[in-house]
């Protein structure tokens, strides 16, 4: 039986959210999945439709979500439905909500430098990642503030060479993770600032390969 997957999208234009939520539906298609996607959080109300999601990939940047909406996604969640995203598409996306960012293991705080070139480093012998090596990226380099439990996968170092952000220097922070939320897998990957990003091959089979495991 197909699995299905809802993508929502929405909020900040600047990460792109048609866009990235296109690419990610339309791999998922390829694997086999019934995918539903909207660019409206009503479908969070409907417990018997978020119930019945195999996954749920989030794509919103600095938007708002009801009460309602939020409640209806984080108890399908904790009851077995996947969730995974990127960028600030899940972990910027609702800053005012904390039990969001409790399940999704970190929240954005700033990218040092803008738009750079950095290293992403391999750290894990998951399938997820195992047979990848390390790569760089042309993009954002997330700074976060992280839940220690999560497993992380990858990680890149900071060089505290922009913005006057010294402090920084040498800290390794989580690129991608998985975790658990109640009974629902949770995978998320700081790559896809927007579109052009998943042209790095690497970048896109690990967000991929985090879809598949997320999944109920």
């Amino acid at each position: 039986m197909a699995k299905n997957a809802f993508v929502t999208w929405g909020g900040w234009d600047g990460h792109e959210p048609e866009q990235t939520a296109t690419i990610f539906a339309e791999v998922l298609r390829t694997e086999g999945y019934q995918v539903e996607v909207s660019n409206s959080l009503d479908a969070f109300e409907d417990e018997a439709f978020t119930n019945s999601q195999d996954l749920i990939v989030p794509v919103w940047t600095m938007a708002g979500i009801s009460r309602e909406q939020e409640t209806g996604l984080l108890q399908a969640i904790r009851a077995g439905t996947g969730c995974a995203g990127w960028h600030g598409g899940m972990a910027d996306s609702f800053r005012q909500n904390v039990e969001y960012q409790f399940m999704v293991g970190g929240q954005f705080i700033c990218h040092p430098g803008g738009v750079i070139d950095y290293e992403v480093n391999i750290t894990s012998s998951d399938p997820i990642v195992s047979d990848l090596s390390d790569f760089t990226m042309h993009s954002e380099q997330y700074f976060m503030h992280v839940d220690p439990s999560n497993e992380v996968l990858a990680t890149t170092t900071f060089s505290g060479s922009y913005w006057n952000i010294d402090w920084v220097k040498d800290v390794v922070m989580p690129i991608c993770w998985k975790k658990r939320y109640g009974a629902g897998r949770v995978f998320y990957s700081s790559l896809g600032h927007v579109a052009e990003d998943f042209d790095v091959p690497q970048a896109k089979e690990i967000m991929k390969r985090g879809c598949l495991w997320a999944t109920r």
